[in-house]
């Protein structure tokens, strides 16, 4: 099959290094020039948010998907008329693009998420009481485009433009469960993960597999995605982003309709991973096996403070000494703080070893640039 993916960031060079096994052509559209999948697949080089292009470039495809939201769902929608199968389909892809859409998606498929407010235009009031999370409606990912505001003196740094206003929530956990779909119905779902934040930059710092959750939390969750995979019809592959509060309740942050920093241990702690997963999906093929096979953990390289230019990776020769530690980078040249250049799983027989080497390895290698 010709298989399109708009965007050709690390989630899409990775779905192809997983699928180059099996027979099948990949095509990519990015608008950077040295977007991590331009060497391994048929690249072109254009906006995935016009429509025009993506329309050109879905037209000859026999499937298209995405490995980011923010794309053009209009153009996506005219090729599903045009007999072109889009994985996800258009119509989820444009809910989840929406912050206030999605919402609303939960609130009317009784899926517990926090309470809020829509704001559409600068004349609407807000009424939410602080402490808030502002969400932009559009365009944000990996921490942008999302604020709290604490204070009363916060209310000067409100965005001026349509936004989720929602009720903080008091967090004992961050979550997430990634979950597949096919054409047939069928349905999997990857073993709950904790995700541990950098607290700086707002991003994904590692992540640990299993999580140590009670029985209750573990039925909330399933609760949850059997409600979000019977409502959302479409096939995909979708990570729910959740919070367990410090009262025991599990709410749904939100959704990516794609392939997720959350879910890149399975790749060596799964028997199956989330790349596999996603293929089989695109492809309508049998689900596969997501059993765990050890206790896994992720920890994201990220380019480090006061360096720009081309990478330099310290400490990489030590890591790559270590047993059950496996590293994948992501074809950037060009580092920049806070740029996500790569990750490395670790595999361990206990919750207590794998944070042990998880802290380890992030001790031994930092993301720098050649001076």
């Amino acid at each position: 099959m010709k298989i399109g993916i708009l965007g050709g960031g690390q989630l899409g060079r990775m779905l192809i290094q997983n699928a180059l096994k099996y027979d099948d052509e990949f095509f990519t559209l990015d608008p950077a020039a040295d977007a991590p999948c331009h060497n391994i697949s048929h690249f072109t080089q254009g906006s995935f948010n016009d429509y025009e292009t993506v329309l050109h470039f879905g037209k000859d495809k026999d499937v298209v998907t995405i490995e980011i939201e923010h794309v053009n769902a209009d153009a996506l929608a005219e090729l599903e008329t045009r007999g072109i199968k889009v994985v996800p389909n258009s119509k989820i892809i444009k809910v989840i693009q929406q912050k206030i859409l999605q919402k609303e998606f939960y609130q009317k498929n009784n899926i517990p998420s926090p309470e809020f407010q829509a704001v559409w235009n600068n004349d609407d009031e807000i009424t939410m009481p602080i402490p808030f999370v502002q969400k932009m409606n559009t365009g944000g990912y990996d921490g942008k485009g999302v604020q709290v505001i604490k204070t009363p003196e916060d209310l000067q740094n409100i965005w001026k433009e349509p936004s989720v206003i929602e009720k903080l929530v008091d967090i004992e956990k961050e979550l997430s469960v990634i979950v597949a779909r096919n054409e047939n119905g069928e349905t999997k779902t990857f073993p709950v993960t904790e995700m541990v934040a950098d607290p700086k930059l707002n991003l994904l710092d590692f992540n640990i597999c299993p999580v140590m959750i009670t029985d209750n939390t573990q039925r909330q969750i399933d609760s949850i995605t059997e409600k979000f995979l019977n409502a959302i019809e479409s096939p995909g592959l979708f990570a729910i982003e959740l919070f367990l509060d410090t009262a025991g309740k599990v709410w749904v942050n939100e959704t990516a309709p794609r392939l997720h920093n959350s879910g890149h241990q399975s790749q060596e702690g799964n028997s199956n991973s989330q790349f596999e997963q996603m293929y089989r999906v695109v492809k309508n093929l049998p689900l596969a096996d997501t059993d765990p096979l050890a206790y896994s953990g992720m920890l994201n390289l990220v380019g480090a403070d006061g360096y720009t230019g081309k990478v330099l990776y310290e400490g990489m020769e030590e890591v790559l000494k270590l047993p059950k530690t496996y590293v994948h980078l992501y074809g950037k040249t060009e580092t920049k703080p806070g740029r996500k250049m790569g990750h490395i799983n670790v595999l361990a027989d206990s919750r207590e070893e794998l944070l042990e080497k998880l802290v380890k390895v992030k001790s031994m290698v930092s993301v720098k640039a050649y001076i």
